[in-house]
């Protein structure tokens, strides 16, 4: 496993639109979190057959991990990347999801100690209405001080989240907050569409008419404008939700939609090896008791039959930029191609299938298509 990814579970808030296995939590415990997670780690290696090469990536998702305290982090960084084998600072990536008033000098330098050498800044938005709605602790401001705070630490690849397709009602300006994200010249810019999940407060505003969610036709407009407007700034739409600038693609996301293994340490997270995923127990209490007792905290595991391994592939591959070989899909769907070829979905060249845009706002149904 050259990829790990860490769900690291605390935050102060459950944000509106957030259905995440998340433990709010005043007083993080972090030593019992590390303890844990590196025990997980250390049975996990030893009972699975898992490559025994060094680490490419190591990711630290959640929740908030730029919650834990610079002692905890180092350390878990530490023993991770340790277990692998030793390489040199340029050869893994090692990112850490940060929310935007966690970013102190002190708290960036120390990342930067631990390794870390590209952080995912959780702006979502630069308007304090829109923020004061999504029940975020950060005010605008802040973004814009943490990615400053950030190059002066050192760190080279900085990544900042929006959030669009957000409720008429909020008045989004989605053209402002793109330019004020360039503004900050990022490397990377994940763009995610509102998505409303069971289970969160949004969800149950909608249930009672608080709130109103954009119709298909608004959020195909406000997705290809964020396409139009960050490739004119030169970056790279090389997945559904992200643009980069060249040399700077998610080398820990790329893994997981080119179908390589990958690791989930912590509450919820998912693995993946050829032929079988599996996930953890998704309580953080749950979690940390059960590995106390076993070692691992696996809760499912779901077997792929070479269908199921072939329609993955097929959809993983038309998110992104490189889209799939033409040869994977068979002859037997050669009206589908030409046909969406025809509607400007997909282009067909040098032997693959390459989605467009406006491909991307149907990625579910040519996924399908392609696969019948």
């Amino acid at each position: 496993m050259r990829h790990v990814y860490v769900h690291v579970p605390f935050c102060r808030r459950r944000c509106t639109y957030c259905d995440f296995a998340i433990a709010v939590r005043r007083q993080v415990p972090a030593d019992r979190f590390v303890r844990a997670v590196v025990r997980e780690h250390d049975v996990r290696r030893a009972q699975e057959p898992w490559d025994t090469a060094p680490l490419e990536t190591l990711y630290l998702g959640g929740g908030t991990p730029s919650l834990l305290p610079a002692a905890q982090l180092g350390e878990l960084v530490r023993r991770l990347v340790e277990a692998h084998g030793a390489v040199s600072p340029d050869a893994i990536e090692i990112t850490l999801e940060a929310n935007p008033d966690d970013v102190t000098p002190s708290a960036a330098a120390a990342w930067v100690a631990a390794g870390v050498n590209r952080v995912s800044l959780g702006v979502q938005s630069f308007d304090a209405n829109v923020l004061a709605w999504m029940h975020r602790t950060h005010a605008p401001e802040a973004s814009e001080e943490a990615v400053r705070r950030l190059r002066a630490a050192g760190i080279g690849a900085i990544s900042l989240d929006l959030i669009f397709a957000l409720p008429e009602a909020l008045a989004p300006d989605l053209r402002g907050e793109l330019d004020r994200a360039l503004a900050l010249d990022p490397e990377h810019l994940s763009v995610y569409g509102l998505t409303v999940e069971a289970r969160t407060p949004l969800a149950r505003w909608i249930a009672r008419g608080a709130a109103v969610p954009v119709g298909d036709e608004r959020y195909a407009e406000e997705f290809l404008l964020a396409d139009a407007l960050l490739t004119a700034a030169g970056l790279e739409h090389y997945e559904v939700s992200n643009y980069a600038r060249p040399g700077y693609r998610s080398r820990h996301n790329g893994a997981y939609w080119s179908g390589r293994p990958y690791v989930g340490l912590g509450p919820s997270a998912h693995s993946f090896r050829p032929g079988e995923r599996a996930w953890n127990l998704r309580d953080w209490a749950a979690y940390e008791r059960t590995v106390a007792q076993q070692g691992s905290a696996v809760a499912e595991r779901e077997h792929l039959d070479a269908a199921a391994r072939r329609l993955e592939q097929i959809y993983l591959g038309l998110r992104t930029s490189e889209g799939v070989a033409a040869q994977s899909v068979g002859a037997r769907v050669a009206g589908e191609l030409e046909a969406a070829a025809r509607h400007g979905w997909l282009l067909l060249e040098s032997g693959r299938i390459r989605p467009t845009a406006q491909g991307w706002l149907m990625l579910d149904a040519l996924a399908s298509r392609l696969t019948t």
